[in-house]
């Protein structure tokens, strides 16, 4: 049930909007609100005809800082149109919109106001969630055994094994594990990798240097006496779990309403089969973060209180032509689908859609070969026109997610093509938000049945 605000005829939404790497995410809130204030092209929208107005108020929350909607906007519509800077913390902006009633009744009820809270924060985040039911040791390991397997992580694994964890804390060693640590997660990162946590050592803010941010994993020795190196790394993942981790979850993430976590699946699948895997994997990890109540960090953080809608969005679709979207979107529920499995989950109605928050290409059917190739133009950053063709995916998804599985290095099928194009020049009417693929679909899921 909605939260009310102002009395029961205005109702609250917490909208909760997450990214994976470079998936998106401040795009989308951009779009997603411009393309609620002026509604020209949110048809999948049923609601959009019954908004009589739709306005930016202040934020309920006063400790958040707000998202910063108009220069991002400016960004991507001005005369020379760039990508806006990502978010690098919580961030919070409120929609309202006076919706007139729909059915029966609707005659002799007046307008009311829904208030749309968006809260933005980053999915690097999201992924710590998992690490309030895990210790130290058991971190540790797994994320030892994941740095091994990347090759990101052998300068890590070399100073990591160097160490006597039973040794007496060393400052200077403990924060050269620490920088080793986070340099490889942003390797990993940048290299298309989804799972690198703790998530704080990527985006630390005003922790960085503190002792909650000064720790690593190392095997474990034969003796973990009280101050040793290995204890001392206990306690400081300790704290972070109960002094960062626990915190944000229980005053942000838990009184949300409806998520939508944005991922760049063709970001993975250029990178090729093992980032794919990667990707399935922490789909499955986020879905834990949603399934609360299941044991006791959990059931303390949530209580009875459910997010009742998650969308899984697949973004950028406009890197491929219209006529492979499908296959986007039948992977994308392919992979929700394998991660539903291996999370045990049930409660929330889940689903998937393949999306482009701002379309930035234009599509072209080109010979070659003797055959047509389906493909996309845009402007690249540089300000050339490109074309691409980024090869077809496959009808079946399993072509794809069980090589994946498997350990394959690549795919037997050929390469992926990936672009970055610029956001493209626009000419808006009045009444119309930017340009984009289901974005209205993605709207009506996670609010329609909120504006009735």
């Amino acid at each position: 049930m909605a939260q009310v605000s102002g009395g029961l005829l205005e109702p609250v939404v917490r909208l909760g909007v997450t990214g994976l790497s470079r998936a998106g995410k401040t795009v989308f809130i951009t779009s997603l609100v411009a393309n609620l204030m002026d509604r020209a092209r949110m048809p999948q929208l049923r609601a959009a005809a019954r908004i009589e107005a739709a306005f930016l108020q202040p934020q309920p929350d006063m400790t958040l800082p707000r998202f910063d909607y108009e220069t991002h906007l400016a960004a991507l519509t001005g005369p020379a149109p760039h990508w806006p800077d990502s978010t690098r913390t919580v961030s919070e902006l409120r929609l309202s919109l006076r919706v007139r009633p729909s059915g029966f009744l609707g005659g002799w009820r007046g307008p009311r106001t829904v208030h749309v809270d968006i809260i933005d924060y980053p999915g690097e985040w999201l992924l710590d969630l998992a690490l309030l039911d895990r210790s130290y040791d058991d971190w540790a390991e797994a994320a030892l055994s994941q740095a091994t397997k990347r090759r990101q992580g052998q300068d890590f694994m070399a100073l990591a094994r160097a160490e006597d964890g039973a040794l007496r804390l060393e400052e200077p060693k403990a924060q050269a594990l620490a920088a080793a640590w986070t340099g490889y997660l942003r390797a990993a990162r940048a290299a298309g990798w989804s799972d690198c946590t703790p998530g704080r050592f990527l985006l630390p803010g005003d922790l960085a240097g503190s002792p909650v941010l000064t720790f690593a994993p190392l095997p474990k020795p034969a003796s973990t006496a009280r101050g040793s190196l290995w204890r001392e790394m206990e306690r400081r993942y300790d704290a972070y779990r109960s002094r960062v981790v626990k915190p944000f979850f229980r005053d942000h993430f838990a009184r949300l309403d409806r998520q939508i976590v944005l991922m760049d699946v063709l970001g993975a699948v250029h990178a090729g089969p093992a980032a794919l895997d990667d990707l399935r994997r922490t789909m499955a990890d986020i879905l834990m973060a949603f399934r609360p109540g299941g044991n006791g960090f959990l059931a303390s953080l949530f209580g009875s209180r459910r997010i009742d809608r998650i969308l899984f969005a697949a973004t950028k679709a406009d890197h491929l032509h219209h006529t492979e979207h499908p296959r986007l979107t039948a992977l994308t529920e392919a992979m929700l689908r394998e991660a539903r499995d291996r999370a045990a989950f049930a409660g929330a109605e889940v689903t998937a859609m393949s999306i482009a928050s701002l379309r930035a290409t234009t599509e072209e059917m080109r010979d070659h070969g003797g055959a047509s190739l389906a493909m996309v133009r845009g402007m690249l950053s540089d300000g050339r026109q490109a074309a691409l063709y980024p090869g077809a995916l496959p009808e079946d998804p399993a072509r794809l997610l069980v090589p994946a599985r498997e350990g394959a290095e690549r795919w037997l099928d050929g390469d992926y093509g990936l672009m970055t194009f610029a956001p493209p020049r626009l000419t808006l009417r009045p009444g119309e938000g930017p340009p984009h693929i289901r974005l209205d679909r993605a709207a009506e899921f996670l609010l329609g049945d909120r504006l009735g």
